[in-house]
């Protein structure tokens, strides 16, 4: 998985219209003349690379350290091909709060208007779907989605930018998603993924859930009677964290399936789990055991399957059978290029320097005014590897 780097701090205000105007004029031509340069597929490719995103929206102008990057941007951008879709070959659908909730909606829309096959427009549908479920169920890292656009072109390519907030830490997480890179919607299926802080997660798309997975649906297509002992065993030893947890197999035999002593660890996530009675998650299981998910994607796309249902079968897959999920936040300090201290790799520069020539170029051949065309070709100029905010 590529990982990029971005410090996101959280918005309060308003984007000023003369600005968001701005971004729209700018963001207008800038469009045209990169998919003129790259073909519709290759920017819809380009707009699910971090850092490439984070440089077209500092190139409109916008902060490259705000939340309202992510936001604003993808508006402009929307406003910007309004009416001129299919002649550009890509459309933009959802964005921030109850629009990100508009996107299948606005998918079919275009799947009418394109005359596209059922088939295409229940893909694009389910992998729009799939992404704001992975990042808010398997992705738990204390950042609510509230932010979700899906980039499509004609052809069928397809990328998702979402945000996630923060409020307690005051800042955003920004995930990317690209169709071509995506092997496994639940095995590590992102992009890249941007933060500034890195908080211990749940992490169940990490290739180190692998068994936890597995075991999720192992548990999913047993009995609902067994699945709910299992939930008991952690309800009575939520409080016993210190002990090891022996229990009994069906031969009547004792065992221990987990030492959770504390030299092992500091804190376990079962620890501020709420394990009291609660009939929604119970009827959710019953389901779950009722329906038998072959495989964990289908278990996840299963309505009202959310972050509470995957957390209990993780943990009742760690504490009582030892399948341990991977805690390790997805997000990472590292540069999409490479860093000027080799970290984590040395410059690629060539690549570097071809992404700062595309952006030269295309503002080179806007049609806005001659000096801020020369004043964001500057900005990009002396773009260099002195800090994490060149990046931006």
């Amino acid at each position: 998985m590529r990982r990029g780097v971005a410090t996101f701090t959280l918005d309060n205000g308003r984007c000023p219209r003369w600005l968001f105007e701005r971004m729209v004029k700018l963001g207008r031509d800038m469009t045209d003349i990169l998919i003129a340069e790259l073909g519709p597929d290759e920017f819809i490719k380009r707009i699910a690379d971090p850092v490439w995103f984070q440089s077209l929206g500092t190139v409109l102008a916008f902060d490259w350290n705000a939340s309202g990057l992510t936001t604003i941007l993808t508006a402009a951008l929307k406003e910007s091909i309004r009416g001129r879709e299919k002649e550009l070959g890509i459309f933009i659908c959802g964005g921030k709060g109850k629009t990100s909730r508009k996107t299948p909606e606005e998918i079919r829309t275009w799947g009418d208007r394109l005359s596209l096959s059922g088939g295409v427009v229940s893909n694009l549908t389910y992998n729009s779907k799939m992404a704001a479920k992975v990042d808010s169920s398997l992705i738990q890292d204390g950042f609510q989605i509230y932010h979700h656009s899906f980039f499509f072109s004609r052809s069928g390519s397809w990328a998702v930018v979402q945000q996630g907030m923060n409020q307690d830490a005051g800042t955003a997480r920004r995930y990317h998603w690209y169709s071509e890179n995506v092997k496994d919607l639940v095995c590590e299926p992102h992009t890249g993924i941007t933060s500034q802080i890195q908080i211990p997660s749940l992490n169940m798309v990490a290739k180190n859930s692998d068994n936890s997975r597995s075991l999720s649906v192992e548990l999913a297509g047993s009995n609902y009677g067994s699945l709910m002992k299992d939930i008991q065993i952690l309800r009575r030893h939520v409080s016993r964290l210190s002990q090891t947890i022996t229990i009994g197999n069906k031969q009547g035999e004792l065992f221990t399936v987990l030492n959770l002593e504390n030299k092992e660890f500091h804190h376990h996530p079962v620890e501020k789990e709420e394990f009291s009675r609660s009939k929604y998650l119970e009827k959710i299981l019953a389901k779950l055991t009722d329906r038998k998910p072959e495989n964990y994607e289908k278990l996840l796309a299963m309505e009202g399957v959310g972050p509470k249902t995957i957390r209990a079968l993780a943990l009742v897959g760690e504490v009582i059978y030892g399948a341990k999920p991977s805690y390790e936040d997805p997000a990472r300090y590292s540069f999409a290029f490479g860093g000027k201290d080799a970290t984590p790799y040395a410059v690629d520069r060539p690549t570097y320097d071809k992404a700062i020539s595309l952006m030269q170029k295309a503002v080179r051949k806007s049609r806005i005014g001659l000096p801020d065309k020369e004043k964001i070709v500057r900005r990009l100029e002396n773009k260099k590897f002195n800090s994490p905010a060149a990046l931006g």
